[in-house]
C-alpha cells in the first residue's frame, strides 16, 4: 500500500486528482498497473521431488537461489504481492517445512521455502492456457532421488529349438504423450484438453505394442504430469529406446483445419541442435552409440555429429511415411507428405523420432472423434501398424524383429490356446495343427509355432 498512497500523495500536491480518480486508485487492486499478484500456490510432491506451483495474475520477472544452514530457496518477484489466499498453502508430506514472504526494496515480493534437506533446483514460467493463468513453476529435485527412467530389464535365458535367444532384445518404442500437468495444450470448443486425449491414445498403443511380439514400449508420461521437452528425450534415451513417437492434437486458427499430420525434424532444427550439442560435448559421452565428442578436434566432432544426425532424420522419415500411410486408411490426412519442423522434443541426434499430430481438436467434428474411444484405438492401431512397417525394414540388429523367431512363443504362466491366438491374430485351429496338438493342454516352457496369416 505504500506505493499508493506515494502516488496519491503526489497526484494531491499536483492539484490533478479529482474525486473519481480518488477512489479508483484506492480500490484499484495492486496487480493491473503497478504489480503482479500471487494469487494462489500449489504444492505436489513425490518421494523424490517436490513441484511448487505460483498461479499469477500476469507474467512476472523472477530469480531464485539457494541458501544453506538452514537449507532454503529465496525466490524474487518483482513489481508483486502476495494475495491473501496464497498465504495459506497445505505443506502436507512435502520436502517443505514452511513458506514465507515479506516484501523488498518496496515493490518486489521474496519468497522463502524453508527446506528439510538441501534440493537442486529449477524454474520456469507458462503462459495462460486451459482455464490456467499465468504461471511460474518451482522443481526441487532431493538428494539421492533416483533418474526419472527405469533399468532395461534383463532377459531371461530361453532356449526355442537350435537357437539361443538370450542375447535377442525386444525393439523398444518410446511413447511420448504431449503436454501435461499444467501445460493443456490445445482446448478444443467443447472443452476437450489435448493433454488428455493424448494421453488416452498413448496408453492404447502401449498396451497394443505390449502385445505385439518382439516390442516393448515405453511411455514418456503415464499420468497427468508436465514434463520439459528435453526431460522426455532424456527419458527415452535412458531407456535405449530405438524410436520415439510423439503424440499430439493440432489446433489452428481456422475451425476448418482438418486431418492428421506427421512430423520430423527439418535441416534447420538438426543444425541448431547440433550447435547445442557440440558446445556441450564434454557431457555428450553417451552420444552416438558411445562415442565421445570432448577428445575430438572441432571439425571432426562436428563432421561425426552430422552423419549421426542424416541418418536420424533419414530413418525419421522412413517410420513417418509408414505411420502417415497407415492413418490415411483411418481418416482425412493434413498434408499427403511428411512434414518438416524445428520440434524440440524432435532433437535427439541418436533416436529416430516422429510427431503425430492424430486431428485437429480446433475442428468440433475432429474433436468429437479424438473423444471417441473407437476413434482413439483406430489411431492407436493405424500407429502400430506403421511400426510394423518400419520394423519389417530395419530392425536394428540383435532385436527378435531382426531374426525369424517371431513366429515362436515359449508358454508362460497363464497362457490358453486362445489368448495365444487371439495376441498373434490367428485361428485356434490353425494353431493347434501346426503344433500338432490333439487337445489345450499346455506347459510352461513348451515352444509353439505360429502359423503364417496365408496358413
Amino acid at each position: 500500500m505504500g506505493e499508493i498512497f506515494r502516488r496519491f500523495r503526489r497526484l494531491l500536491c499536483c492539484g490533478s486528482l479529482g474525486i473519481g480518480a480518488i477512489l479508483c486508485l484506492v480500490t484499484a487492486p495492486l496487480g493491473a498497473e503497478w504489480g503482479v499478484a500471487v494469487m494462489n500456490i500449489r504444492l505436489s510432491y513425490s518421494s523424490d521431488s517436490t513441484r511448487v506451483v505460483f498461479d499469477l495474475s500476469g507474467p512476472v520477472e523472477h530469480r531464485l537461489f539457494s541458501l544453506h544452514d538452514p537449507e532454503r530457496i529465496v525466490i524474487d518477484l518483482e513489481n508483486a504481492k502476495m494475495a491473501e489466499l496464497a498465504q495459506h498453502v497445505d505443506l502436507g508430506a512435502s520436502a517443505i517445512v514452511a513458506i514465507r514472504h515479506a516484501a523488498r526494496d518496496g515493490t518486489d515480493l521474496r519468497v522463502v521455502l524453508d527446506l528439510q534437506n538441501s534440493s537442486t533446483l529449477k524454474s520456469f514460467l507458462l503462459p495462460p492456457i486451459g482455464g490456467y493463468d499465468h504461471r511460474l513453476v518451482v522443481d526441487l529435485y532431493h538428494p539421492g532421488a533416483p533418474a526419472p527412467t527405469l533399468a532395461t530389464p534383463v532377459p531371461t535365458p530361453v532356449i526355442v529349438a537350435d537357437f539361443n535367444v538370450t542375447s535377442l532384445r525386444d525393439v523398444v518404442v518410446a511413447i511420448d504423450a504431449g503436454h501435461g500437468g499444467e501445460d493443456a495444450g490445445a482446448v478444443g470448443l467443447y472443452g476437450t484438453y489435448e493433454k488428455d486425449v493424448v494421453l488416452s491414445i498413448a496408453s492404447r498403443l502401449e498396451d497394443l505394442i505390449e502385445a505385439e511380439p518382439g516390442m516393448r514400449p515405453v511411455m514418456i508420461r503415464d499420468s497427468d504430469v508436465y514434463l520439459e521437452l528435453r526431460d522426455r528425450i532424456a527419458r527415452a534415451r535412458a531407456h535405449q529406446a530405438d524410436l520415439f513417437i510423439s503424440i499430439h492434437a493440432d489446433a489452428a486458427l481456422s475451425s476448418y483445419a482438418s486431418g492428421s499430420s506427421v512430423y520430423v525434424l527439418s535441416r534447420t532444427g538438426a543444425s541448431s541442435e547440433a550447435a547445442r550439442w557440440l558446445a556441450e560435448r564434454e557431457n555428450a559421452a553417451d552420444l552416438m552409440g558411445g562415442v565421445r565428442l570432448n577428445d575430438k578436434d572441432d571439425t571432426l566432432a562436428r563432421v561425426l555429429m552430422d552423419l549421426s544426425q542424416t541418418a536420424t532424420i533419414d530413418a525419421s522419415m522412413n517410420l513417418a511415411e509408414d505411420v502417415l500411410a497407415e492413418l490415411e486408411l483411418v481418416g482425412d490426412i493434413h498434408s499427403s507428405s511428411v512434414e518438416q519442423a524445428g520440434f524440440a522434443v524432435l532433437t535427439s541426434p541418436d533416436i529416430p523420432s516422429v510427431l503425430v499430430e492424430t486431428a485437429y481438436i480446433s475442428n468440433s467434428e475432429e474433436e468429437q472423434r479424438l473423444r471417441s474411444s473407437s476413434y482413439q484405438e483406430q489411431v492407436a492401431l493405424a500407429m502400430l501398424n506403421g511400426l510394423r512397417v518400419y520394423f519389417s525394414d530395419h530392425s536394428p540388429p540383435g532385436t527378435l524383429y531382426a531374426s525369424d523367431l517371431r513366429d515362436r512363443h515359449v508358454i508362460r504362466y497363464g497362457d490358453t490356446l486362445s489368448t495365444i491366438a487371439q495376441r498373434y491374430s490367428v485361428n485356434v485351429e490353425a494353431l493347434r495343427s501346426r503344433n500338432s496338438l490333439n487337445g489345450d493342454v499346455l506347459h510352461v516352457g513348451q515352444v509353439l509355432l505360429i502359423p503364417t496369416s496365408d496358413g
